[in-house]
């Protein structure tokens, strides 16, 4: 990688995307200058885009998207959709098949998820200014009628195993969970990005994981896979699923987003108008139940998501003319109508970084946050030792 003088690539990332309303575009009227100034942009496809009505999903289903809505996506800015994830399976191979054909028909890359297991491991690689990117993706979290077999379409994934245990004498009562990735699983995690890995100058690992709706919660086998995906080859790792931000941790001198919690994510799936659909009426009492939120008040009812979710950030990697690397955010809030706004050095961009910082030490991270005109670059403190 040699471009010497050159000005530096930009790789931007952010977290779930849904788009499932009238009028796609207007979601990213405030973020799209900044995502088409990037490189390289990356965003998570949460559900399948598709006018297949078909469900084959064990889980609670996601209702596909309108596949035209992917032209303004694509229109936002973005290049790449990873589509690893739990409900990229939710309207059977129809819906994946259909969901990447509109993707590249509306001139997009796609990763994560294909006919069979081979082809939802095909990397995406580009090449911006000399230098070579690539971009994998895997879900971490199920359910496993989601994930790709030699003779199924689905998605990449990670197999995860939970241990629950009971807490002193008490049957029945709050366990203490343990989880892993299960071995074989992460070793051919570890196969698969090191393969890509020499061939690229630049490696995005994109991963499907977290604890959904919880603030500041990391799962154990979150660092566990992140970190092997770093010790492969990635050169950055970035995650969705939580619907909610989490914090940024620094690994062997690379940056692991844990989750960019929501971006554009509007679905009709949890609205009044899905109460009729037995499994959507029973999940939205059954969230209240789980995780002890209502959505925001102040926000419409096709976004049904944690109040602190809110906060979100586009994750930013910048790779200089001599190959250094430098991993910033822009802060963003969600608008009273749901959108994504990017915000400088002004009290709602404070406010979300002060989120993000406050998070990222619960987790037990010691990232520091600087700001450098209207965005904020992130650097490993001395603290942490041996994660440098």
């Amino acid at each position: 990688m040699s471009r010497v003088g050159s000005a530096p690539i930009r790789i931007a990332a952010v977290g779930d995307l849904i788009v499932d309303r009238p009028q796609p575009e207007t979601f990213f009227t405030d973020a799209a200058a900044i995502l088409r100034s990037a490189d390289l942009t990356i965003g998570q496809l949460e559900v399948p885009h598709s006018t297949t009505r078909a469900v084959t999903t064990v889980d609670v289903p996601a209702p596909p998207a309108d596949p035209a809505h992917l032209e303004a996506v694509a229109r936002a800015g973005f290049d790449v959709l990873t589509l690893a994830g739990n409900h990229i399976g939710d309207a059977g191979g129809e819906g994946i098949a259909e969901t990447i054909a509109a993707a590249l028909a509306a001139g997009m890359l796609t990763t994560g998820a294909g006919a069979d297991i081979s082809a939802a491991g095909v990397p995406v690689i580009v090449e911006r200014g000399g230098v070579r990117i690539g971009v994998l993706s895997f879900n971490c979290v199920g359910p496993t009628d989601s994930w790709a077999t030699s003779r199924r379409p689905g998605g990449a994934y990670v197999r995860v195993y939970s241990h629950y245990e009971a807490i002193g004498a008490n049957p029945g009562g709050p366990p203490s969970v343990h989880t892993f990735a299960d071995p074989h699983s992460l070793e051919e995690l570890r196969r698969h990005v090191s393969a890509v890995a020499e061939v690229v100058d630049v490696l995005v690992v994109a991963l499907h994981k977290g604890l959904v709706h919880v603030p500041s919660e990391l799962a154990a086998y979150e660092t566990e896979v992140a970190h092997a995906a770093v010790d492969a080859g990635a050169t950055t790792v970035i995650a969705h699923h939580a619907h909610i931000m989490r914090g940024v941790e620094f690994y062997r001198g690379r940056a692991i987003f844990h989750g960019l919690g929501n971006f554009v994510t509007v679905t009709d799936a949890l609205t009044p108008a899905a109460a009729a659909v037995d499994e959507q009426r029973r999940w939205a009492e059954r969230r209240k139940r789980l995780f002890g939120f209502e959505p925001d008040e102040r926000l419409p009812s096709w976004y049904p998501f944690h109040p602190e979710s809110r906060n979100t950030a586009i994750a930013v990697l910048e790779v200089s003319s001599d190959g250094a690397l430098r991993w910033g955010i822009v802060p963003c809030f969600i608008d009273e109508t749901a959108r994504p706004v990017p915000h400088g050095d002004d009290e709602v961009g404070r406010s979300v970084v002060d989120y993000i910082r406050r998070i990222t030490a619960d987790e037990g991270f010691c990232t520091t946050f600087a700001w450098e005109g209207d965005e904020v670059w992130l650097h490993a403190s001395d603290q942490q030792g041996e994660s440098l």
